[in-house]
């Protein structure tokens, strides 16, 4: 069931990391003879390079590239992967050193060094894309490196969540004469030196992935290959599963098909399992537009909101109301929006809005992405529609895009308000606020907010005990709170849905809400 007392180890365990015996490197189970597992999913990357990617794209890198470090199954702490091990060298957490496995090669047979390391690395902050990955390296001031197998992060101030950050697929290290310093990859194809290479790849349909014969790190690979399926919608992925020309699905699945497969899976065939999570979705108001720029329209659009009604109506109680940006189960975590607006009340958003001048309704145009969060994200916003417009405060025109026309569009800051989904990068309450905020974000819509940015946020990756910085996360929380431009909706649970005879579904999905695809197996193959 879903783990509300979900927190991250302190950080202190991972100051100094180094390769662990017995938790399968080098090895691989996988059965010669057995056919790919074919896994369906609604999310296809937008991109293939790691340097523009801070979205799902990374749920396929995660497959085929290779970080310094990783998770080992059911784990939550970083572990070496292509390093074989990582510490910080100072006292206050602002130099990191890492030493490379011996031998490192990509997938085309070159040798992966220091120097990919640091190209990787430079290269991300070289393109800058924006809304791309380089805002997880604000506090990254350069990389050095020594001799082939060290490389050293210095960092412009303490942050006891680097060796976190070196965990995101965004972090995989890539080949310098096929990625250009300065400019991304856009050939549809991929050199890396994870568990997998990409063997073909065709946009929005099809991902074949082979078992990499020369990679060495932390997976022990239990299947002889992975065919990904992208799909429009929840209904096309459900049916393939159904009809057996998929095996598992990740990503897609609507509510209704959840309840559905766990009241009938023995009949059908099929199993599906809930794993911990910290998915959120929130709706995001753009400073730019005219009426969502206003204090007074953000809180009364707050004081409206039935995330109850949400969760159930339309959600089957598949996810549950979020009243903070930080969801349950880690440090920080508030009931701030609740605290502040109480239960929905028109009678009080209203008073809102007329105390900043406001009588008429207010026209307002929210956008959603048609093929990212599954099927239930139109009639979810159809219903964020009704409560607002029954308000009798609001007249809401609803606008969508498919995701990669989506993304660009709200990186081009064109939609007054629109909804994100969030998997975190890692897990921890840092990644719920740094990421939304600052003049470089995940967005791509600026957010000065100088008291998170400058001094909660700095004072807390001071700290490596996590348990230790609610009080700077809760502060900024209220912060967010008083602004109402970012409001969380609901908190996620990660489904995983299969047929019977698929194995390793129980530590499938890693601390990011990624799939290790390594795990999956035919159980008739054990």
């Amino acid at each position: 069931m879903f783990n509300r007392n979900r927190f991250l180890p302190p950080l202190a365990a991972i100051a100094s990391i180094s390769m662990v015996a017995g938790c399968g490197v080098f090895s691989s189970d996988a059965s010669e003879d057995a056919d790919p597992i074919v896994v369906g999913t609604t999310s296809p990357p937008s991109t293939l390079d790691p340097a523009a990617a801070w979205d799902s794209s990374w749920e396929l890198m995660r497959n085929v590239y290779q970080p310094l470090l990783n998770y080992s199954p059911g784990g939550t702490e970083p572990e070496p992967d292509a390093a074989e091990s990582c510490e910080f060298t100072d006292s206050n957490s602002t130099t990191y050193s890492c030493t490379l496995r011996e031998g490192l090669k990509f997938s085309n047979g070159h040798a992966l060094d220091a120097k990919a390391v640091k190209h990787s690395f430079d290269r991300i902050k070289k393109i800058n894309v924006n809304g791309g990955p380089a805002g997880l390296l604000g506090t990254l001031s350069r990389v050095q490196a020594k001799g082939d197998r060290e490389v050293v992060f210095h960092l412009s101030q303490p942050d006891a969540t680097f060796p976190l950050v070196l965990t995101t697929p965004a972090m995989s290290i890539v080949d310098p004469e096929e990625y250009p310093a300065d400019k991304l990859r856009e050939d549809g194809k991929i050199i890396g030196s994870g568990p997998y290479n990409l063997a073909s790849f065709e946009e929005g349909e099809a991902a074949e992935l082979t078992t990499n014969e020369s990679y060495q790190g932390i997976a022990d690979v239990k299947n002889s290959g992975i065919t990904i399926r992208y799909f429009a919608d929840s209904a096309g992925v459900v049916k393939a599963l159904k009809s057996k020309e998929i095996d598992v699905i990740y990503r897609g699945l609507g509510a209704s098909d959840i309840v559905d497969i766990e009241a009938n899976h023995d009949e059908q065939g099929l199993q599906i399992v809930e794993n911990p999570t910290t998915e959120i979705s929130y709706l995001v108001f753009n400073p730019k537009d005219t009426w969502a720029k206003n204090p007074a329209v953000r809180k009364a659009v707050a004081q409206v909101l039935d995330r109850p009604a949400l969760a159930h109506n339309i959600y089957k109680d598949t996810v549950e109301p979020l009243y903070s940006m930080i969801p349950r189960g880690l440090v920080g975590h508030t009931t701030g929006f609740f605290d502040d607006y109480g239960n929905p009340s028109a009678t009080k958003a209203k008073k809102i809005l007329t105390e900043a001048g406001i009588t008429e309704r207010v026209p307002l145009t929210l956008w959603y992405t048609t093929d990212r969060y599954g099927s239930q994200t139109k009639p979810a916003f159809e219903e964020l529609k009704r409560q607002l417009e029954s308000s009798g405060l609001f007249t809401i025109t609803l606008k969508s895009r498919p995701w990669k026309t989506y993304s660009e569009g709200y990186q081009k800051g064109e939609y007054p308000v629109f909804g994100r989904g969030w998997n975190p990068d890692f897990n921890d309450a840092d990644n719920f606020i740094a990421p939304f905020v600052g003049e470089q974000n995940a967005l791509g819509t600026p957010y000065d907010a100088p008291e998170i940015t400058d001094e909660l946020i700095p004072r807390s990756r001071a700290e490596s005990d996590r348990g230790a910085v609610s009080e700077e996360f809760e502060k900024a929380q209220q912060i967010l709170v008083d602004d109402a431009r970012l409001i969380p909706l609901w908190q996620g649970k990660a489904y995983t849905a299969a047929n019977e005879e698929i194995a390793g579904l129980e530590n499938v999905i890693d601390p990011a809400t990624m799939m290790m695809m390594w795990q999956l197996s035919w159980k008739t193959s054990w």
